[in-house]
This record gives structure tokens, C-alpha cells and sequence, in this order.
């Protein structure tokens, strides 16, 4: 099922075709009603305009449709978040991030979670979130970094959405973290790109496209993952 090589720094492995034809219908699905703690964030519609209360933006805004879930995965720092919220903004989709996700429905912030119930009970809480969302009205999810690391959660990513894989070194990602005293691994850059070297297979396993992020501005790459998708068919605007 894979296809050969892009030009440049972008490598499709599935027919986004196919991909569409997995995606579930979201009014269908009970399970899409978990997004609600992510709306509820934003409560402020702009002024003056009439509002499209679903997604809480204007309705003279861009209003963009995908065909299926797309999850972004990648090491810490390779920008996911960022790029998922701009694209968010400048397509006219909906975006979560799942870490933020968990923490909402938890109650908890995720060190808490690690620290209570260690690493194996936290990645049981994230991939019963992954298949929440995974369940939900497609939309634009960023993954935890080590998302990759359960095979169930590899299998559930490639069924259920596209996947765009940002690649970092740990180098790039380092310089993108403000304090790196929350980040621990990174206080020793060579084991950090160990770290990274080790999950590459399984980014590779995952990726419907690879976008390498050295040297890019997060604004940059939310415009190329967004002319990506638009050419797969995944995105396109409402008329």
C-alpha cells in the first residue's frame, strides 16, 4: 500500500483515498461528544458577526471541512501543537491537543499522572483518549510524543485518520523549548537524540507524511501541512 517518494522533505505511505473511506461519520458516534472540554475553552465569539456556535468562530471566517481525523506526531518540540492550532485557524477546522485533553478530563496535569500511577497507567489513559478522538468529528489532534509507543496505538492511528509526521532532532527541538527545566531529557541532547533515533521506525510505521521541520517557523509548516492536505483531498473550504 505504500507509494514511492516526494520530492523535497514529504513522503506519503497510504492513498488518502483510502483513508477517507475509514473515517467514520462523527454525528454517528456518541464517542464525539468528549471534544466538549476542549470548546469550552473558547467562549468569546467576535463581535458584530454571527458565529458558528459548534466551533466558536465567526461565520465570516474561513470554514474548512476534513475528510477524516488528522493526528500529528513527532517528537516533543517538533512544533505539533503550534502548527495544529495556526492550521486550526487559517483553515477553519477544529484542532485538540490530546495532552491538554487528558489533563481536562482527568482533572490532573500529566506529571501528576505519571507520578500517581507511573508510565504504564498513563499511556492506558492515552490511548483510551486516542480512541475518543480517533471516534469523534474529524479534526486536527495533536499527539503526545510517545504515542507511537503501543502497538494498539499505531494500529488505531493508521485505520483511523492521515497522519502527519513532524521530524526534529533534538538539537531543533531544544532550541524550540523555553525552559528546558520542564523537559528533562533534554539536559542531555545525545541521549534526547537517542530517544528520537529509537522512535523513527515507528513514526516511519504511522506517517502518511513526513514534514521535516528543521530550520521552519511553525506558521511555515502549518502552510505546508495545510497545501499537503488540500492536494490529498483530506482539507477543503466550505462554499
Amino acid at each position: 500500500m505504500r507509494k514511492g517518494r516526494d520530492a523535497g522533505s514529504e513522503q506519503t505511505v497510504r492513498r488518502p483515498e483510502q483513508r477517507a473511506a475509514e473515517a467514520r461519520p462523527s454525528d454517528s458516534h456518541p464517542a464525539s461528544q468528549p471534544a466538549q472540554p476542549h470548546a469550552a475553552a473558547h467562549k468569546l465569539p467576535c463581535s458584530k458577526e454571527v458565529v458558528d456556535l459548534r466551533r466558536h468562530r465567526c461565520a465570516c471566517a474561513p470554514a474548512g471541512e476534513l475528510s477524516c481525523p488528522v493526528f500529528f506526531v513527532g517528537f516533543m518540540g517538533a512544533g505539533k501543537t503550534s502548527v495544529a492550532r495556526k492550521l486550526a485557524r487559517a483553515a477553519g477546522v477544529a484542532s485538540i491537543d490530546m495532552d491538554t485533553y487528558i489533563e481536562r478530563s482527568e482533572g490532573k496535569r500529566v506529571k501528576e499522572i505519571f507520578a500517581e500511577v507511573g508510565e504504564e497507567g498513563f499511556r492506558a489513559v492515552e490511548t483510551r483518549v486516542l480512541y475518543e478522538l480517533a471516534a469523534g468529528e474529524p479534526r486536527l489532534i495533536s499527539c503526545g510524543g510517545g504515542v507511537v509507543l503501543a502497538k494498539e496505538n499505531r494500529d488505531e492511528l493508521k485505520r483511523a485518520g492521515f497522519v502527519v509526521y513532524l521530524k526534529v532532532t533534538a538539537a531543533e527541538a531544544a532550541s524550540r523549548i523555553h525552559d528546558l527545566s520542564t523537559r528533562p531529557l533534554f539536559r542531555d541532547l545525545d541521549n534526547a537524540q537517542h530517544v528520537i533515533d529509537s522512535r523513527l521506525p515507528l513514526y516511519a510505521e504511522v506517517a502518511d507524511v513526513t514534514v521535516d521541520t528543521a530550520g521552519c517557523g511553525t506558521g511555515m509548516i502549518a502552510r505546508k501541512v495545510q497545501r499537503i492536505l488540500e492536494e490529498r483531498g483530506i482539507l477543503w473550504q466550505r462554499k
